[in-house]
């Protein structure tokens, strides 16, 4: 791609921008009752549920447009996405409150999705266009209760873009950016994303389709003194259609194809150090789900059922070629006692196959049933239990027992929770009989997590809460020369802290700290302490500007030309944002600047970190 300098038209854009604005007062917008859904899967308001759920509106996600789904994950408490900060394409390593990916459990619009050829059996973020998703609900903590296996640290429910009501409707973005890092400030345009989306509703019928890429150049995967550029390269189509038969039956369909390639540096023979190669990395997923939907008075039946077919192939001198299927039905009824009991009882399959030395696959049914009771006198019940029925390893019951209680404060309200919750990760195909140091003779990992926690809200631009959680590990899987299972039990402890304030008009803050512990060993790549602050303000109903701060304190990382262990220092990032719409809900410029400092830095020993860099983008709706 032709390589253009960008700094310029950043300037000139800020420039015109804060020339054309014009300051108003903005009307004061009442904040109605903030409604959570994940860790209940019924839409209660957020007093009466027994977890700090975290939620990225589609507000949030407008006013971080540039930045990528791992980029945004890594802002909340409690969560270190490894190599978001990295050269593009990196590796992602999803540390929730001291664990791993393994533990990490995505949905996408309610459906179960991973990758069985992959070590921890997870899915690649990297495969995501931020540009097609409408929210993103974080629930933290064991809820394989309602999820199942491996939802042991935390669920990521994504819930993608919803058709427009008119008849035809369509977006366009672009952003270019640099990509550069901390000794070659260039400004060249090396950052290139684009989508573009149709949509809209006939009659009873939905629908949506959406075309997205990504294209970054410019730097090297490892930090050398003559390095050579590892692009990254990404292609995202999506088609949502949605029929409303009548009052009580829905139907949704949803097909995508998400595909990436990218330059990767590895341990080239004879002496096996980390520099510069010539591998690559190539990823694709192809998946189709089908939703319908029954209503009846005070319930719903409901099933989601999804394929995915994944080919990975990596080049290199230990070049592998990875297929793998999964299919996963979950058919569930939600019924509505009244206004205080709520019930769900459901079934979720899972097969799960890929290709090694030759194919190898494993299924799991799982029903499950959840009780939630709200109370008038502000007592709240969420308990469950699930029945693991592992086709290698048996059944296995794992519960939660999730209590709270709110008292009013004027208009808002001050809230006690608990819960005790146990969880179940079976080994991955990959542990199992893949090609790098398989063991079929290991036993599934085995989670007790208990958390207590404060909550304040004022519902009128203030919220504080606090959580104390401690998760117990049995037969952690580890790798030594082969995958096995610890002799010892691990225990991971820690304080989560978030705080909203948007006391003054026009101007919001929100923060966050994590405490994150293991009590015994060493965990990598963990930071025991890390703190989040963002400040946005909006000079008028036009303009938004924001400032965002990230500190991650000191971690330890293997140094793999030693192998021993290394201390990493700790470091902090500021991030500038501002937008400024043209024309109202049509047309909206926008542009970046992250890590302002050029903070050097190591997020994984020897490779690369990103310095300063600027963009700028422009979103159109039609």
């Amino acid at each position: 791609m032709k390589k253009t300098n960008v700094l310029g038209l950043l300037l000139l854009g800020f420039a015109w921008a804060g020339f054309a604005q014009e300051q108003t007062n903005l009307s004061q917008i009442e904040q109605l009752d903030e409604v959570v859904i994940s860790d209940s899967r019924f839409k209660l308001k957020r007093e009466n549920s027994g977890k700090t759920v975290i939620k990225i509106s589609k507000q949030e996600l407008e006013n971080n447009q540039g930045r990528t789904v791992a980029e945004l994950i890594n802002t909340k408490s409690g969560i270190e996405i490894n190599g978001s900060r990295s050269v593009e394409g990196q590796n992602l390593g999803s540390f929730v409150r001291g664990g791993n990916n393994r533990q990490v459990l995505v949905l996408i619009d309610g459906v179960q999705v991973n990758d069985p050829s992959l070590v921890s059996n997870d899915f690649d973020l990297r495969l995501l266009d931020v540009n097609t998703i409408e929210s993103i609900e974080i629930i933290k903590g064991a809820a394989s209760t309602l999820y199942g296996n491996a939802a042991a640290t935390a669920v990521l429910n994504i819930t993608t873009k919803k058709s427009s009501t008119d008849k035809i409707a369509g977006s366009f973005l672009t952003v270019v950016g640099t990509n550069q890092s901390q000794d070659d400030l260039n400004y060249n345009g090396a950052n290139f994303t684009n989508n573009v989306s149709i949509n809209g509703t006939l009659n009873k019928l939905s629908y949506l389709a959406s075309f997205g890429n990504r294209y970054v150049d410019g730097l090297s995967a490892a930090k050398s003194e003559t390095p050579e550029n590892d692009p990254f390269s990404r292609y995202n189509t999506n088609l949502k259609l949605g029929y409303e038969f009548s009052d009580k039956f829905e139907l949704t369909a949803f097909a995508s194809y998400d595909k990436f390639k990218t330059d990767i540096d590895g341990f080239p023979p004879p002496f096996y150090t980390f520099s510069d190669t010539k591998d690559t990395y190539t990823s694709q997923q192809k998946r189709v789900s089908l939703s319908p939907k029954l209503s009846y008075k005070n319930g719903s039946f409901q099933v989601n059922a999804a394929l995915s077919k994944i080919d990975r192939e990596t080049i290199s001198d230990f070049s592998t070629i990875n297929e793998a299927k999964s299919f996963v039905v979950d058919a569930f009824n939600k019924y509505v006692f009244n206004e205080s009991f709520y019930t769900i009882i459901g079934l979720n399959y899972g097969d799960y196959e890929s290709l090694f030395v030759e194919d190898e696959s494993f299924t799991n049914t799982d029903p499950y049933v959840n009780v939630v009771y709200v109370s008038d006198s502000g007592l709240n019940l969420n308990i469950g239990g699930r029945l693991n029925n592992h086709s290698e390893y048996g059944s296995h019951f794992v519960y939660s027992l999730n209590p709270s209680f709110n008292i009013p404060v004027d208009k808002g309200y001050a809230k006690v929770f608990g819960s005790y919750a146990t969880s179940f990760i079976a080994p991955n195909l990959s542990q199992l009989f893949g090609f790098f140091g398989a063991n079929p003779d290991l036993q599934p990992e085995e989670n007790i997590t208990i958390e207590g926690g404060l909550e304040f809200n004022t519902k009128n631009g203030f919220r504080v809460n606090g959580v104390y959680f401690n998760r117990n590990e049995k037969h952690t899987i580890i790798y030594t020369t082969a995958y096995e299972n610890a002799t010892t039990d691990a225990t991971v402890h820690g304080l989560e802290v978030e705080a909203e304030i948007d006391l003054i008009e026009n101007l919001s803050v929100s923060t966050n700290y994590t405490f994150t512990e293991v009590k015994d060993g060493v965990r990598l790549r963990i930071p025991k302490h890390k703190a989040n602050a963002s400040l946005g303000y909006n000079f008028s109903e036009k303009s938004f500007a924001s400032l965002n701060y990230q500190f991650v304190g000191s971690r330890t990382d293997l140094n793999f030309s030693t192998f021993v262990n290394e201390d990493l220092s700790s470091y902090s990032l500021v991030d500038l944002y501002y937008s400024h719409k043209l024309i109202h809900n049509k047309l909206k410029l926008f542009a970046t600047v992250t890590n302002l400092l050029n903070e050097d830095y190591f997020e994984i020993l020897g490779y690369t970190t990103k310095g300063r860099n600027v963009s700028l983008g422009l979103n159109l709706n039609l």
